[in-house]
């Protein structure tokens, strides 16, 4: 039985429908309101984890965002933008503020050794996740494989799963090696694993370089083999390079799309949060060939369609002050890395202390140590089916006000069990953060 209903918007009547009598009954539903496609979408696991290290009041090395403020010149380029007049407090266009693309052409054509058409080689949106996604969307189809390097930031199994494609994992392993310092270049891919990934269902594989949570900064012989493999068998390539000027210990990142043949075939998707210690201001990029970029910027208009105008004014910018200074001492760019080695040794030395091994990261935000060393007590009941290591960083919150990320979070279903004895901390935060987690290690040592 149908029921005539009249949709108001406003005083405006602008439509009316017959809807089925049962679905204005929400005791009384029969049809099955979500997209099947959504089944298969887990919850995102920083949903739980941020939630209990708000619970527990705890030093949150868990979480990949910087506790102290973003350089001075960033903060002075947004107060100068919210005072620049109408125009940006209004929509500005919807692939990207003109002065941004512009600058972001400039800036990545020099070191891409090209030229960028910065209208139609240039997306900017809402943070590295908005790019991703409009990737996602715009260029995997319903079947699509996507072979995805694991560990990974879990949203690429996620928007993989939303666009209707098939999740292809190949994982990262350790190699067995001697000496007192482990390194995340310890970590990498079999050659014959990954190539027997790649068939003729295979439309992209996705990479993070540095990679989130190893610290991992992919060789250019790395590099190579997955550009070969891309080039063969006609895949493109997404490279999530966020991390891009987070390197340690003359460790060098290299873009994907400078490799011979790669540009026509790869999104390159940076950050503004991550490069400018601002992650909360979500401006990001995709940077591509015009034939792939105009797929993503039909995604982008046609669902989140546009970012602030003043942030991506004042990242402008900034960007323009570090094209002028890139290379010199005075980049931020430079300057950052060096900051952060400092703390990233200091955590490495805290977890040393209490008789962990970390894996000395080559690049980003983030360290991974094994626990398998640790003797704790997790008998919890609430958790008794969850991996090793979720049980653990639950019980680390709970008994010693310290957040971590489980690193099996990082991994499919398949490939869990196997990774479930590593815990990632972030480095990038405040002394006095760091200070404390450091003190919380040191009692537990002194407890044991």
């Amino acid at each position: 039985m149908f029921r005539r209903v009249v949709v108001l918007n406003g005083a405006a009547v602008w439509k009316s429908a017959l809807i089925p009598t049962h679905w204005q009954d929400k005791t009384n539903m029969s049809r099955q309101l979500h997209a099947r496609r959504l089944e298969k979408v887990e919850e995102n696991v920083w949903l739980e984890f941020t939630k209990l290290a708000a619970e527990y009041k705890v030093v949150n090395l868990g979480q990949g965002f910087p506790d102290f403020s973003p350089p001075c010149f960033l903060l002075e380029s947004l107060c100068n933008a919210i005072k620049g007049g109408p125009s940006m407090h209004q929509y500005t266009r919807a692939f990207g503020h003109p002065r941004l693309v512009k600058i972001l052409a400039k800036f990545f054509g020099r070191i891409l050794a090209r030229e960028i058409d910065p209208m139609q080689e240039i997306l900017v949106s809402v943070g590295a996740y908005g790019a991703l996604f409009c990737a996602f969307q715009a260029l995997v189809d319903e079947g699509d494989e996507v072979i995805i390097v694991e560990p990974f930031f879990d949203c690429y199994e996620s928007m993989a799963l939303m666009a209707g494609g098939k999740p292809v994992y190949v994982s990262l392993k350790p190699r067995k090696v001697t000496g007192p310092t482990l390194s995340s270049a310890d970590w990498v891919l079999c050659p014959e694993e990954l190539a027997s990934k790649f068939n003729s269902r295979t439309k992209a594989i996705v990479i993070n370089n540095p990679n989130n949570p190893l610290g991992k900064v992919f060789q250019r012989e790395e590099l190579q083999m997955i550009a070969d493999l891309c080039i063969k068998h006609d895949v493109i390539c997404f490279s999530d390079e966020v991390y891009e000027w987070l390197t340690y210990d003359g460790a060098k990142h290299i873009k994907t799309a400078s490799l011979p043949g790669m540009w026509e075939r790869t999104i390159s998707v940076g950050s503004a949060g991550k490069s400018f210690s601002a992650t909360g201001w979500k401006v990001g990029w995709a940077i591509g060939p015009g034939h792939l970029l105009k797929h993503l910027q039909n995604v982008h208009q046609n669902s989140l369609y546009h970012c602030p105008t003043l942030n991506q004014e004042a990242v402008a910018v900034a960007f323009e002050r570090e094209s002028e200074l890139f290379g010199t001492d005075e980049s931020y760019f430079k300057q950052l890395p060096t900051q952060l080695q400092v703390k990233r040794l200091k955590l490495a030395e805290s977890l040393r202390s209490v008789g962990l091994q970390p894996f000395l990261p080559e690049g980003g935000y983030f360290m991974i140590t094994d626990i398998s060393s640790l003797k704790v007590d997790l008998n919890d009941p609430s958790s008794k089916n969850e991996p090793y290591d979720y049980r653990f960083v639950k019980w680390l919150i709970k008994e010693k006000r310290l957040g971590t990320i489980p690193v099996s979070a990082f991994y499919s279903h398949e490939s869990r069990a196997d990774f479930q004895n590593y815990i990632r901390f972030c480095f990038v935060k405040d002394d006095s953060t760091l200070k404390a987690a450091e003190d919380i290690l040191r009692q537990w040592k002194d407890q044991k």
